[in-house]
């Protein structure tokens, strides 16, 4: 179905997804409901202006997601809304009423729906793929993340696969994969959160949950002491090509121990 933004894809609406829910100090804000026109005119104004209005609504700070599409019935248009919070919602309503589109569009009569989101933190789905690429190029600006984590699961090296999941958005993402060394051990890369919804508490999320998961087994990082230090993890006097201030653990392995990362590392 091809929506107003003039991309073919398929409509999204909130849903409650199963996982561990990320404690946050508010929630998220959905919105989902349709655009009901009138008559032709109300269409093609809402065929002329949607699409700006669609482009200026994403690069709001506040909003995760926002996609529209065109019902079977021309005159309708579905929407699916994603906001940061309840002032991100409002700072989006203020910018609206400002626009062509709030003021040439007033007639159109709108069925809106609120609803709070909480993201959760679950394991990844064949349906997320496409979401979780997406997400490690803008968090890490870049391919490589991305590579990495689909070689890793096609090497079968990919012990463990989380996302944050507000309400069908992916908004985190986080990966085990087994460590080379004299006892259990796995590695703790990517961990990616979405660049808009940063400093909620989604990534000590979701490290949180990929350690109880590792349970005894040691997990090692290569990241900043200031974030991961505080997440119980210490300093790994550990044999390996990352070893330096960086590389970090969460476990027992004897210092000086020589660790080997998973093949899908060497090209990075």
């Amino acid at each position: 179905m091809t929506c107003a933004c003039g991309h073919h894809h398929h409509p999204r609406h909130h849903h409650e997804s199963k996982g561990t829910p990320v404690p946050m100090m508010a929630p998220m804000l959905g919105v989902t409901g349709r655009l009901i026109c009138a008559d032709a005119g109300q269409m093609m104004t809402a065929l002329s202006l949607l699409p700006d209005h669609i482009r200026q609504s994403r690069e709001e700070p506040g909003c995760l997601r926002f996609e529209m599409w065109q019902d079977e019935d021309p005159l309708v248009w579905n929407l699916s809304e994603l906001f940061l919070d309840a002032d991100a919602f409002a700072a989006h309503g203020a910018r609206t009423r400002a626009s062509d589109w709030g003021r040439d569009s007033t007639g159109i009569t709108r069925d809106l729906h609120r609803l709070e989101v909480i993201p959760v933190i679950r394991r990844e789905t064949r349906q997320d793929l496409d979401a979780i690429d997406a997400l490690l190029r803008e968090a890490f600006d870049g391919e490589a993340e991305a590579q990495l984590v689909r070689r890793l699961r096609a090497d079968g090296d990919l012990s463990l696969s989380l996302v944050a999941d507000a309400g069908g958005t992916i908004l985190g993402h986080a990966a085990l994969s087994p460590l080379s060394a004299d006892r259990p051990a796995h590695a703790l890369a990517p961990v990616a959160v979405a660049p808009k919804a940063q400093r909620l508490g989604i990534g000590t999320a979701l490290v949180r949950e990929a350690v109880s998961w590792a349970d005894e087994a040691s997990v090692v990082v290569l990241g900043d002491p200031a974030y991961y230090g505080p997440l119980g993890f210490l300093p790994a006097d550990l044999v390996s090509p990352y070893a330096g201030p960086g590389l970090q653990m969460i476990g027992d392995l004897p210092r000086g121990t020589a660790i080997r990362h998973a093949p899908a590392f060497a090209a990075l």
